[in-house]
């Protein structure tokens, strides 16, 4: 049997390389604040890739994507086993684009932040009087850089992402800038419409693309899950404060309350990330999670 190593490991996710194809495993890590905590979540992983399989079959008719499969029996022998079972998912080879294509649909986080000080968020300037989490009248495409470990992602305007897209690909800048934005919208707006209906509100999310051989642009990394996204339920949601949460802002809220915590959470906060994460995933995809 043939033993494969990571080719690469983020802060959740180890990729491997199996040739003509890749296969990416979320692991039950959290992160926060661009650290890695020290507990681990349990299902985690497996929420997460079931979670981004779910809206990759959901989206197939507005852009392709890199799944091919989250079925072990079409991986390696290596990968027939249970630490990968379920968390694990084979896709197509990308060659990644430097954006991170975020949308907002509402107004909160570093948004709100950068709205109270001067009315705009990430340079776009917003209508006057809006409350905390209150929906925006269109959502808003706000990219950002894609950081290192470690480091911070760094917003920048549209324009600037053109300048990136082009020095990478001469020629190409405008055209991929522009697809970019309007497959980060149109994802955003179907997903948002049919999460509401569930029950959940999309607040923002971010996703990344890449190119196949053609030079396509091609969906891929991770799609709308609680690592990505801010999902907040739609019981309850009154605009004009911050909002309780489906995803890691229960993590982040909980850091902030106690930054002396050394990134070690407690047990009883553990359990309800995980308890999130599948309430979501279950809300989402009609499913019960076992």
């Amino acid at each position: 049997m043939t033993e494969f190593k990571p080719v690469k490991e983020g802060k959740v996710r180890e990729i491997y390389d199996i040739g003509d194809s890749l296969i990416m495993t979320a692991t039950d890590r959290i992160s926060a604040f661009d650290v890695i905590l020290k507990n681990k979540v349990a299902d985690k992983g497996a929420i997460l890739t079931q979670m981004s399989k779910f809206w990759f079959d959901f989206t197939a008719d507005i852009v392709p994507n890199h799944m091919i499969s989250v079925d072990v029996k079409d991986m390696p022998e290596f990968f027939r086993k249970d630490a990968f079972d379920g968390n694990s998912m084979k896709c197509r080879k990308l060659k990644m684009l430097p954006v991170e294509c975020i949308v907002r649909g509402y107004i909160t986080g570093s948004g709100w932040a950068g709205y109270q000080k001067d009315g705009t968020v990430c340079g776009i300037r917003l209508p006057k009087g809006l409350q905390e989490s209150e929906k925006l009248p269109e959502p808003i495409y706000t990219p950002s850089t894609k950081a290192e470990i470690g480091d911070h992602d760094e917003n920048v305007s549209y324009e600037k992402t053109i300048e990136l897209l082009e020095k990478q690909f001469p020629g190409k800048g405008e055209e991929y800038a522009s697809k970019l934005k309007e497959y980060t919208l149109a994802l955003y707006k179907k997903c948002a419409a049919y999460a509401y209906e569930c029950g959940i509100i999309i607040a923002d999310t971010k996703f990344e693309f890449g190119l196949d051989e053609e030079g396509d642009i091609i969906l891929g990394d991770e799609m709308l899950t609680p690592d990505s996204s801010r999902f907040w339920p739609l019981a309850g949601y009154q605009p004009g404060k911050s909002q309780p949460s489906y995803d890691k802002q229960f993590v982040r809220d909980w850091l902030k309350e106690n930054p002396d915590s050394d990134y070690l959470l407690p047990e009883d906060v553990i359990e309800k990330t995980a308890d999130k994460y599948k309430e979501a995933f279950e809300l989402l995809t009609g499913k019960k999670f076992s």
